[in-house]
């Protein structure tokens, strides 16, 4: 069975211009078109993989849909007497409508059903008369720069010193915004140093207070400690006199001796113990 023809149009069709220096990344384009109703799987291959970057390098082409790949030569010391042997190799296949996994396609591929062409590099140094005409053109574009910055200087001062106005009033703008800030926090920290004092105080004032509170009760009890003595001792008294008068009283007369005895530091601070004598 002869080998199938390739479907897709390519161009350029069988080289791959690649023009210098070649102290640079050189990109040469190709384009892939697939005139066919059918979708098509492709791929690029070269001999010389590590001296260029193809992008991209496989995928599926719709039908009537066209794809450009990108060949990027990397630099190299170039030598003219030394011909170029690397070439390319565009590989394609038939896809199904639903095709998405393009690797499991190409790995279950026959040979039969395959495409391919080859393409081979080319490299080319610019000539003489090309340098002259980059030159010429891309000095065209530098004296028409010049000449529109030449007609134009004022309003290239004035649009500049608009700008250095605005950039101005929105320097100032931002320092009155941070002296605002500035302020609020300054005043925020006074309130909080007012607020520290007051608690301050009203700490001592409590403390001042308990110890007051605490001597007083000392003092009350200290005072009613000798107004229980004075009672006790009072008591003894009348005894003691309840005594005598008894062992007094044959003598036949009898004498009644009223004595107040002030109590202090009690309730009833106006008491007295009366005290009878009898003869």
């Amino acid at each position: 069975m002869s080998k199938l023809e390739q479907v897709l149009i390519l161009d350029p069709p069988t080289d791959l211009r690649f023009r210098g220096p070649f102290t640079d990344v050189v990109t040469a384009n190709l384009k892939l078109k697939n005139p066919s109703e059918r979708k098509v799987c492709f791929k690029v291959k070269t001999t010389a993989p590590r001296r260029y970057c193809v992008r991209p390098n496989s995928g599926i082409i719709d039908p009537g849909a066209a794809v450009i790949i990108s060949v990027m030569l990397q630099p190299f010391e170039y030598d003219p007497n030394e011909k170029s042997k690397h070439k390319f190799m565009v590989q394609t296949i038939f896809a199904p409508a639903a095709a998405t996994d393009t690797e499991a396609l190409w790995k279950d591929a026959k040979p039969d059903d395959l495409m391919d062409s080859k393409l081979r590099c080319v490299f080319e140094l610019p000539s003489e008369n090309d340098k002259v005409n980059d030159a010429d053109s891309a000095s065209k574009p530098a004296a028409v720069l010049n000449s529109s910055k030449l007609d134009v200087p004022v309003a290239g001062k004035a649009v500049s010193a608009a700008l250095d106005d605005s950039e101005m009033k929105k320097i100032l703008e931002e320092c009155r915004r941070l002296q605002t800030e500035a302020s609020k926090l300054n005043e925020e920290n006074r309130q909080l140093r007012d607020e520290g004092v007051r608690l301050r105080k009203v700490q001592r004032g409590e403390h001042v207070t308990s110890n007051s509170s605490s001597a007083l009760g000392l003092e009350s009890r200290a005072g009613s400690l000798p107004s229980l003595l004075v009672v006790i001792a009072a008591i003894f008294l009348g005894f003691f006199l309840d005594d005598g008068s008894a062992s007094d009283a044959s003598s036949g007369s009898l004498l009644r001796c009223t004595r107040p005895v002030p109590v202090p530091n009690h309730p009833h601070a106006d008491c007295f113990i009366t005290v009878m004598i009898i003869h």
